[in-house]
């Protein structure tokens, strides 16, 4: 499963071999999405699909493997579906015959883990209908809504959207913005949009258009500008803009050039605000002036791609570390939602923008950190710390 690369809403399936999972989702879709088979564990990894939902907007279906898989490929295939449980923004449970054990309560332990929002299905309903007794078992373990249902009842379907509607966070499928509340209607905001060997030929990177579109759904006049052009535009009295918001990477060099009493931040920034842990980030990025020699720092990149010289994660970012500090320090990298190893072995952790990312996969993905108490910051409050700035490119969030 390709995880991490949509920004749309995960629901994930999950349940028993054989408990007509991929029917549900057909159901949900309306497409032949997921095999369907008599023979118990025909689902193997988990299979994404983009579909749109009445009420929530476009979303992504998340069909598991069963849970009770067994053999050594079994295993492995356990290990996937408990591992999709950190991308996911909402869980359908799906239970068969009455039965409710050892791997449903399981399965709810780590949605409780994660946060992560759910509902159980009784599926087969038509075969065997729910029994109080098994009710009363659920409720002893679980608040969770319990629906009996069966995909040989269509009529029933709406009944199933509407309680995933109810069970969906709406901060999964609103669309927020980067600069709500930051900027106001009718200024001007300047993008600073450095070009290096790191920057794909003939268009933007995400973050950049992202933002484009965000000063314009705020009503703002957006000026994109590389970093070669900044100085002339001051120096000709252009329309002062209320934020400038530049590639992390080129901080040193915007400061010394965007006058003092403007704000300025970064895309980095913007999207750690927006999506990230930024009040961890806030409280972690001191660390940077706290390093020791031998100190390990685990960076985390969110998608994957080809590596540079001059690659911010793996080059850039290493070397300025060990510059700012003094110290000997090592690094490691993991790009996008790949295992960590194991984090009591870091000092630190660096996080990405995480464009690329939902905004459920990112906190899960820091939240064994958090939990373990280890310091968490961001590229761009990364960055801004290194160059004595980060007072200023935070103040423009501390009106919020």
């Amino acid at each position: 499963m390709a995880k991490g690369k949509d920004l749309k809403p995960h629901i994930g399936i999950f349940g028993r071999r054989n408990n007509g999972k991929s029917s549900l989702i057909n159901l949900i879709t309306g497409q032949e999405v997921a095999i369907v088979s008599e023979e118990a564990g025909t689902t193997t990894d988990p299979v994404k699909k983009s579909i749109e939902i009445f009420g929530i907007g476009p979303a992504v279906i998340v069909d598991t493997a069963g849970i009770d898989d067994s053999g050594e490929l079994g295993e492995k295939r356990v290990k996937k579906t408990y591992d999709a449980i950190k991308t996911i923004d909402c869980a359908i449970l799906v239970i068969t015959k009455n039965e409710f054990g050892f791997y449903e309560k399981e399965l709810i332990k780590q949605f409780r883990d994660y946060s992560i929002p759910y509902f159980i299905v009784h599926n087969k309903s038509d075969l065997q209908p729910l029994e109080q007794l098994t009710r009363e078992k659920i409720g002893a373990f679980s608040k969770a809504e319990v629906f009996d249902f069966s995909v040989t009842r269509p009529t029933q379907t709406d009944t199933l959207i509407g309680l995933l509607r109810k069970t969906l966070p709406e901060t999964s499928f609103q669309k927020p913005s980067l600069l709500g509340g930051i900027v106001e209607p009718n200024g001007v905001v300047l993008l600073v949009t450095p070009i290096d060997s790191e920057a794909p030929d003939g268009r933007m990177i995400l973050p950049q258009v992202m933002a484009i579109r965000d000063v314009l759904d705020n009503d703002n006049i957006c000026i994109v500008l590389k970093e070669t052009h900044l100085k002339q535009y001051f120096e000709q009295h252009q329309p002062e803009p209320q934020l400038v918001i530049t590639d992390s990477q080129a901080f040193g060099f915007v400061n010394s050039i965007v006058p003092a009493h403007v704000p300025l931040t970064s895309f980095s920034i913007i999207f750690a605000r927006l999506k990230g842990d930024f009040e961890h980030y806030m409280e972690g990025t001191p660390t940077l002036s706290e390093l020791k020699d031998g100190d390990k720092i685990l960076i985390l990149e969110s998608c994957s791609h080809q590596v540079s010289c001059e690659d911010i994660g793996r080059n850039k970012l290493p070397r300025w570390i060990k510059e700012f500090s003094g110290k000997r320090i090592e690094f490691d990298v993991v790009a996008g939602l790949s295992d960590i190893p194991e984090i009591s072995d870091y000092r630190m952790v660096i996080q990405c923008g995480g464009c690329v990312v939902t905004r459920k996969q990112l906190i899960n993905r820091l939240r064994p950190a958090v939990n373990a108490r280890i310091p968490v910051s961001n590229y761009g409050l990364t960055i801004a710390w290194i160059n004595g700035i980060f007072d200023r490119v935070i103040s423009p969030f501390k009106t919020i």
